[in-house]
């Protein structure tokens, strides 16, 4: 065996002897999710990457609340508000980055490279303007008090699925009927 293969079944070793620390009696490991934030080597706190507008406190509906009060209706303003700040902001981002990067390659292959990597991210920014204007027509339907009901059948929404989807527009069984029509229909 060489010295070389050696050192690779030592330093193996080592590492499936390695123990983890100790934890007192009736703690918990620390849990990690997807997107959670961890400590970087320096001991800052990396930005937690969000799904846009997942980072809000869901809303505490009180026992006999009125829909749509005017907590509910400001809680889902700013959600609204937010998410559309941060899609602006990531158009602006698009921007600068095809004005700073955009530059005529010799080589044909990172030419390639370079446009197809500007026509995805154009083709996400155009699917973000059309939810921009989503989030523009919600945030009416809530100057109008129309925002939180269906638009098929009047019903309420509901806030746990408008918290998941706050562009909703119908409520789970309108919904629901709309998907098995278009399944019908394809």
């Amino acid at each position: 065996m060489s010295k070389k293969a050696s050192k690779k079944k030592d330093a193996a070793r080592a590492v499936a002897t390695r123990k983890a620390p100790k934890r007192e009696a009736g703690t918990k490991r620390p849990r990690t999710t997807a997107g959670a934030r961890r400590p970087t080597a320096t001991g800052q706190r990396r930005p937690a990457v969000t799904a846009g507008y997942s980072d809000f406190a869901p809303y505490q509906p009180r026992r006999g609340e009125e829909y749509m009060n005017p907590e509910q209706s400001t809680h889902f303003r700013n959600i609204l508000l937010g998410w559309r700040r941060q899609l602006m902001e990531e158009v602006d981002r698009t921007v600068h980055h095809m004005q700073d990067d955009a530059s005529n390659f010799p080589d044909p292959n990172d030419r390639a490279t370079q446009e197809e990597e500007f026509a995805l991210e154009l083709r996400t920014r155009d699917r973000e303007r059309k939810l921009i204007k989503k989030i523009n027509e919600s945030l009416a339907a809530l100057d109008t008090g129309d925002y939180g009901y269906c638009e098929v059948c009047g019903v309420e929404i509901g806030i746990e699925r408008l918290e998941a989807r706050p562009t909703a527009t119908l409520c789970i069984d309108c919904k629901t009927l709309d998907e098995i029509r278009e399944k019908q229909h394809v």
